[in-house]
């Protein structure tokens, strides 16, 4: 059974964890190399708990830790919709390929009604793929794919589906 839920502050430091091996995961397409403590550190980890629109969850499969999810706010379209950002995704190795990804990402796309907008790095071939599979079964092939000043890849803008 795969399950999402909110992390709360007294869960920061298992956050912090994840993001540690996500970082490294992700370290094959990201120049970033570890600082002096041997730890990537991601910047913006306090701010999911002191500035509002920013929602860390936790992906889980039979109450085991297999993920996470970083949503942002960032801010309303022209139709005065939500505008949301995956700004980070990440299943453990393990818990790839077996639908975890694509249950997770449609469940957060139902839960935050909106406009998405879903990037990936150009190097990262395997994210975009992903992506592109999952929004393009979402949407019904109803998303656009766009660039977009300061990011380096294709992005995904679509609006969710009323289920």
């Amino acid at each position: 059974m795969i399950t999402l839920h909110q992390v709360e502050y007294g869960q920061k430091s298992t956050l912090r964890n994840l993001l540690e091996l996500y970082k490294y995961d992700f370290s094959e397409y990201d120049p970033e190399d570890v600082n002096e403590n041997g730890l990537y550190e991601y910047m913006y980890l306090d701010h999911y708990w002191t500035e509002k629109g920013r929602y860390p969850i936790f992906i889980r499969v039979d109450g085991k830790l297999a993920g996470l999810a970083l949503v942002r706010e960032l801010g309303t379209d022209d139709d005065k919709r939500t505008v949301y950002s995956m700004a980070e995704f990440f299943v453990m190795k393990k818990y790839r390929q077996s639908g975890v990804g694509k249950y997770a990402a449609t469940a957060l796309f139902d839960q935050f009604q909106g406009t998405w907008k879903v990037g990936q790095i150009d190097e990262n071939v395997p994210s975009q793929h992903f992506w592109r599979k999952v929004i393009a079964a979402y949407t019904n092939d109803n998303y656009e794919e766009i660039r977009e000043n300061g990011w380096d890849g294709p992005i995904q803008y679509f609006s969710t589906v009323l289920r």
